[in-house]
């Protein structure tokens, strides 16, 4: 079954130097149907005007995953860490027993767009950890390519929880596949363009819960990017 979450029925936040779409209940947008989905508790879609940005502040208990569309993001955190991520990066922050962290838009003319994810950890009390790394469109191209994993596989970030993540990128030249395993749910964001899957039409900004299917089959335009979600 496929349960599709168009993009314009997600929660919104517009303020003067942000705009966000929340696929799921997120600070004050609140939807008794919109609780995450298996481990993935937030997928927030932002847009932060040049030159601001989320001032320091504290997260615990919860496996980050920034993911930038256009633009780039100055992170700063507890930990030590200070670096800028752009398109192509894969940026994990595990929060733990406590990390305070900021990230800010450092241009001072081009806005700044990306997928900021929330995974549940395993349990409560991690050490807190950073990673961050650079996965190239070429070998998201035509393909699943892993980005998070919890053993940090084929160059991929790790994370608490028996969760991945993969990006693939369309190149038009033929759809791209997925086995579900046994038991296991998906859930597919459109960070780009338009797919299909499974034959259902989505947009960028759409998602989709997918529960008792087994061969996953996405095709669309070239250029389009999607992230895939395997949960437990």
């Amino acid at each position: 079954m496929i349960s599709v979450r168009k993009a314009s029925d997600r929660g919104l936040t517009s303020i003067d130097w942000l705009k966000s779409r929340h696929t799921f209940s997120f600070g004050d947008y609140y939807d008794a149907k919109e609780q995450g989905f298996s481990d993935l508790r937030v997928i927030n879609e932002d847009w932060v005007v040049p030159g601001a940005g989320f001032p320091t502040h504290s997260h615990r208990d919860m496996e980050i995953i920034t993911y930038v569309i256009d633009g780039a993001v100055q992170h700063r955190d507890s930990m030590g860490n200070g670096s800028v991520i752009r398109p192509g990066d894969v940026q994990r922050m595990s929060a733990g027993t406590g990390v305070t962290h900021s990230e800010y838009n450092p241009s001072q003319v081009e806005e700044l767009h990306l997928l900021q994810i929330w995974i549940m950890p395993d349990r409560r009390g991690h050490q807190p950890g950073y990673e961050q790394k650079n996965v190239p469109d070429e070998e998201k191209r035509g393909r699943l390519r892993i980005i998070a994993s919890p053993d940090g596989r084929d160059g991929s970030v790790t994370i608490h929880q028996d969760a991945r993540l993969y990006a693939g990128v369309i190149d038009g030249a033929k759809p791209i596949g997925f086995e579900v395993g046994p038991g296991r749910r998906s859930y597919v964001h459109v960070v780009k363009g338009a797919v299909d899957l499974n034959g259902i039409g989505l947009e960028a900004g759409d998602g989709a819960r997918i529960v008792d299917e087994r061969a996953l089959e996405i095709a669309g335009r070239e250029g389009s990017e999607v992230l895939l979600f395997d949960l437990a």
